[in-house]
């Protein structure tokens, strides 16, 4: 019964991918994890090439429609390839098994990561919930700027590699703020951007030696670019900022689950079964 809700589940990810143009993938880990009990160290791996797989489809589209900035692509992206794949390589493989011992309570790796993990989605929530005044005017936009760019790039690389999440809500605002894009072509760029990363952060996972079941990550991923298909033909319809908010709601009565599910419910536990 929970794996036919994880698919449903993957079915959203995609059609929230669709209709708000990010978002969706912040809730590939908990789906992974909660609905098909997949320890949290693999499933970050799997939301890599999930995530990779669905935003490339919608990067794609957004091509086809010319409104992806690869000059901007480039630049963001560069770093970010060195900084995922360098996390996913060499960095998580070494954490060790228990981080801190506090009481009778040991915080794990696989604990340590979905905490980590549940503060992301805090942060993405709050940055979907909270109104924007609107798209900086041309004449009035910040100069393009590389150096923040280039940093942004590394921060946001390095946390993808750490919780297996997309990064968008991180994304978007730099590439509206430091390259003046619109925010129709943002969110194209964007999935490009988190499509290339996180493919190449996947494959730091291979590199490491991690087991991958590769039929599995396969049909999650095609659900989810079903999903896409129909998010995108339903955002017709819908506003997205109402959309964006009530999404950006649901993800953080989801990140505070996480949170005490891990700190409460899973005190002494150190792997999903």
């Amino acid at each position: 019964m929970e794996d036919i809700m994880g698919y449903f589940a993957a079915g959203l990810i995609g059609i929230a991918l669709g209709l708000i143009g990010g978002g969706g993938s912040i809730l590939t880990v908990p789906v992974l994890v909660y609905l098909f009990h997949i320890e949290p160290t693999l499933a970050t791996a799997y939301s890599l090439f999930i995530v990779g797989t669905t935003s490339l489809v919608g990067g794609i589209k957004s091509a086809m429609k010319n409104m992806v900035d690869f000059r901007t692509a480039i630049v963001f992206a560069i770093p970010s390839f060195v900084a995922v794949y360098l996390t996913r390589r060499f960095v998580v493989p070494v954490l060790p098994d228990s981080i801190i011992t506090i009481g009778s309570f040991v915080v794990t790796k696989d604990i340590a990561i979905m905490i980590f993990f549940g503060f992301i989605m805090l942060v993405a929530a709050i940055s979907m919930i909270r109104k924007r005044d609107g798209e900086v005017p041309e004449e009035q936009a910040v100069q393009y700027s590389y150096s923040m760019i280039l940093v942004e790039g590394t921060v946001v690389g390095a946390l993808t590699g750490i919780v297996g999440a997309g990064g968008g809500f991180l994304i978007l605002p730099a590439l509206v703020l430091f390259a003046k894009l619109p925010m129709k072509k943002a969110v194209g760029t964007s999935l490009i951007i988190i499509a290339a990363k996180s493919l190449i952060g996947f494959l730091g996972d291979i590199g490491s030696g991690q087991l991958i079941d590769f039929r599995f990550i396969l049909i999650v991923s095609s659900i989810a670019i079903v999903g896409i298909f129909l998010g995108t033909y339903t955002s017709k319809f819908i506003e997205s900022e109402k959309l964006k908010s009530g999404f950006g709601w649901f993800v953080l009565v989801m990140g505070v689950y996480v949170i005490l599910n891990e700190v409460l419910l899973r005190s002494g536990d150190t792997i999903h079964q």
